[in-house]
């Protein structure tokens, strides 16, 4: 979508000249990612190798007539599916209305008319009318102007606009930012003035478009989690596998009968088989996203929220992420002393003029950050005053220009007809036009670099006067005062301290990457509490280094200045390659790439751009920095429950497998469990694992503990150990109830009744007592999780019916039991807690 070589005159194209080059290049627009449809998202789900397990084992189960357990797996399979769908819905539905929102409407010349179209309908060669408040559709090149002021803080990351002049031969291979250039971009906005551009690049030829691809190139590694978990499965499966064939074998060999054989194996397999893993992994994930949303963050990808919890860097654009990019009056400077806004509450009349010809000086109306911040200022304390002049007369504006860096305004008092002159600019513009000698100008420039060591912006402020009508051709001819200067900076969000500092409790790095300039960059870095602030590194410097440079330095410098769009993807992935999970805000199109690279992408909603939207796995809908850790400690929280959630399938998993397996290698001994039991203890362990572990409510340390190391494995030996070694201790009290009664001559049906309400009182217990890994069994009672009276309940409520329904008794081979015989099962199965909780309560006293 190159632009044409010929000019244009300023009819502008024809409607077939538009329909030739829509048809040859197709609409203004982004290819962004397409949102997925209902069978997209079904085969996604059933395409994962952890639910082809699923219907492969509810399939088999099916064939060999166990349906229940086989409409058990398989339901879990549609019910996940549910969920996944759901939540891709809602966040497809919450991005295109912010991308309703974000489209851009052109103003075009065709055929000699003025015409508003919609911005994917501009086209190469039109011409743009550029006025106050618009938003450029495509790039273009400037052909003629009137003090045009373009923000292009979407692109560069700039808060404070550039001046733009008309096209003079120059090359166009520039990148955006930097004032005195020709050319307009897709996505900035137009503060001041107006102009004519052509349009040199649309869709994907554009700057924006350029980022777009080079997202597409980023790739996207699974999460460590999922691949981690992935090997588990496997290998439990493989496991489960051989002890199933091994179990069909010896009881065919020692008892006889394959079919019986087949069931033992197979109950022997729903006891070893993961399948709550990856139910539990995406209930987890999904849930998760909806906690979050509460807290205004919307997740686009779930997987995000498994490493969400384990961030160490947080890497954030300075720029409406940490600012609020609206500019405000900082400090003001009368020729002798400061005034500083922050936390005043009168404005000294010695300052009030300052303020009175910096507005004249500026548009009535005006769409420039510096010029709405003086405005703003006179209207919070000047407003009944004689120093605002709403009923003054413009009579001529000199704009600002290359050769003279300030402009002026010429009003006329009606009541004394005299005419004043306002202007301000670039201070030594400003200086330039008072006819300032050396050693004022000395003088002042001293305070110029005091407020531009602070990171503002520094604006001169001077006035004139005549008597006669007759004006100037340049604003140089008149006699101007100088009159002091306004500091403004881009002030920080409120939340943004308190958020650092927490940050920092939790053990998480914050870097703060921008194009600003380094001593602005420093003094954000001090004010929002930076670790490290006085180290920086530039753009330029981050050039000269190489890979193993840049991964050195950055494991202390927590500011990057001056830094176009692809040096921050360098710095993540300088950070990548230290092991560093890195997280990454951000809101403009510069941001895109560096979003994808992170680990977690994190989006500004309400002012970010789709681009950035697109790039991010979670999207802060309120803009709001302080969500961010919000959203950290829901991951940590989701972490942590997931941790407990499968540790208690590994201990409870245990007990179940050795009861299937151990009477198999002993022919004279009764089978406990049959298929049907596995099935009822499924029935518990599902929705315990993923409803009330997902439901528990944060550790108290939660924020207060670094993250977790990079290298360590979720479920590494000594949590599998761990959960292992609960089971065991539930294996062998029930076990013990097994052996004692049968040696006490209980008969088979009884035996089993017996251990299997051990085994059920255990595994509520083991419930109760995995929810907290730090406090005792005691407090957990006593912490609320409606969830668990639900599943304790249920389970209590079908134990008592199994036990005294003759239908039941018989479906699970069980005899009446006394209520003696009872209490003595309820007794086992509490006894197996008692060495977990002793073990909590020995840990905590070494803390």
């Amino acid at each position: 979508m190159k632009k044409t070589t010929n000019d244009l005159e300023f009819s502008g194209l024809t409607s077939d000249e538009v329909a030739s080059r829509i048809a040859k290049n197709g609409y203004n627009e982004l290819q962004g990612s397409s949102s997925r449809n209902f069978w997209m998202i079904i085969f996604g789900v059933i395409k994962e190798p952890m639910f082809l397990l699923l219907v492969a084992c509810g399939t088999l189960y099916m064939i060999l007539g166990d349906i229940e357990e086989g409409i058990m797996l398989l339901g879990f399979v549609f019910v996940v599916m549910g969920i996944e769908f759901n939540q891709e819905r809602k966040s497809e539905k919450a991005l295109d209305a912010l991308k309703d929102l974000a489209s851009p409407r052109a103003l075009v010349i065709r055929e000699n008319v003025e015409k508003r179209i919609p911005g994917r309908e501009v086209v190469c060669d039109d011409l743009l009318v550029l006025q106050e408040g618009d938003r450029i559709p495509a790039d273009a090149t400037v052909i003629k102007s009137v003090s045009l002021l373009v923000d292009e803080s979407l692109l560069t990351g700039e808060s404070v606009p550039v001046r733009k002049h008309d096209w003079a031969g120059e090359a166009e291979d520039v990148q955006p930012g930097g004032d005195d250039q020709p050319f307009v971009y897709s996505g900035s906005m137009v503060v001041q003035g107006n102009g004519i551009a052509r349009v040199s690049h649309t869709g994907m030829d554009t700057q924006i478009g350029k980022i777009g691809k080079a997202i597409k190139e980023v790739e996207e590694s699974p999460t460590k989690l999922k691949v981690e978990i992935g090997t588990l499965v496997k290998r439990l499966t493989i496991t489960g596998v051989g002890l199933c064939l091994l179990v069909i074998a010896i009881y065919t060999i020692t008892r006889g009968g394959l079919l019986k054989g087949f069931l033992a194996g197979i109950t022997l397999a729903m006891a070893m088989l993961p399948e709550e893993f990856p139910v539990v992994l995406t209930i987890f994930m999904a849930v998760g996203a909806w906690r979050i949303s509460k807290k205004h963050v919307l997740t686009r990808k779930p997987s995000a929220i498994e490493t969400l919890g384990s961030a160490t860097v947080l890497c954030t654009d300075k720029t409406g992420t940490l600012t609020e990019n609206k500019m405000k009056v900082a400090k003001i400077y009368n020729k002798e002393n400061f005034w500083v806004s922050k936390d005043a509450n009168e404005f000294p009349e010695q300052y009030h003029n300052i303020i009175e010809y910096g507005i004249l000086s500026s548009q009535t109306n005006p769409f420039d950050p510096m010029e709405k911040a003086i405005s703003g200022i006179g209207e919070l304390f000047l407003k009944g005053t004689e120093h605002l002049h709403h009923d003054w007369e413009m009579v001529k504006e000199y704009a600002l220009s290359r050769e003279m860096l300030a402009m002026s305004r010429v009003f006329r008092n009606k009541e004394t007809n005299e005419l004043l002159i306002a202007a301000k600019g670039a201070p030594e513009a400003i200086f330039d036009l008072c006819h300032l000698d050396s050693e004022m100008q000395a003088k002042y420039a001293t305070a110029v670099q005091a407020m531009a060591s602070e990171g503002l912006r520094v604006l001169g402020v001077a006035k004139s006067s005549i008597s006669e009508n007759r004006l100037p051709d340049e604003q140089h001819d008149f006699d101007f005062e100088f009159v002091g200067l306004v500091g403004l900076s881009d002030p920080i969000r409120k939340e943004v301290p308190t958020a650092v500092k927490e940050c920092h409790k939790a053990g998480i790095r914050v870097i703060m990457i921008t194009g600003d300039y380094p001593v602005t960059a420093q003094n954000i870095a001090r004010e929002i509490g930076l670790q490290n602030y006085q180290q920086c590194i530039t753009g330029s410097e981050l050039t000269a280094m190489d890979e193993k440079e840049l991964s050195e330095k950055i494991k202390t410098v927590n500011v990057f200045a001056r830094v176009i769009p692809e040096q921050k993807l360098k710095i993540v992935n300088a950070l990548k390659r230290n092991n560093e999970v890195v997280a990454m805000t951000g809101d403009g199109v510069n941001d895109a790439p560096a979003l994808k690279a992170a680990n977690i992408g994190i989006a500004m909603g309400e002012k970010g751009t789709d681009v950035a939207r697109e790039a991010s796995a979670l999207v802060l809908m309120d803009d709001n920095f302080g969500s961010i850790v919000g959203a950290i400690k829901m991951g940590r929280r989701i972490f942590d429950n997931l941790q407990k959630a499968l540790g208690y399938i590994f201990a409870i998993h245990v007990p179940i497998a050795g009861l299937s397996l151990i009477p198999v290698f002993f022919a004279d001994l009764p089978l406990i469990l049959w298929p049907v039991h596995v099935v009822f203890m499924e029935l518990i362990i599902d929705p315990a694992c993923s409803i009330i572990f997902e439901a528990e409510r944060a550790e108290k340390n939660v924020m207060s503990r670094p993250p977790r190391k990079v290298d360590e494995p979720f479920f590494g030996p000594n949590k599998i150990l761990l959960s292992c070694f609960q089971g065991i201790w539930v294996l062998i009290a029930t076990l013990a109830m097994y052996f004692v009664t049968l040696k006490l001559g209980y008969e088979i049906g009884e035996v089993r009744a017996m251990t299997f309400t051990a085994l059920i009182v255990a595994n509520i217990l083991t419930i109760l007592t995995n929810r907290s890994w730090s406090e005792s069994i005691f407090t957990i009672i006593r912490t609320p999780n409606p969830t668990v009276k639900w599943v304790a309940g249920s389970a209590a409520l079908f134990i008592l019916l199994i036990l005294n329904m003759p239908f039941l008794q018989r479906l699970f081979q069980f005899s009446p039991l006394t209520i003696w015989e009872v209490l003595v099962a309820l007794l086992v199965g509490i006894s197996t807690i008692t060495w977990f909780e002793l073990y909590k309560f020995f840990k905590l006293r070494k803390l």
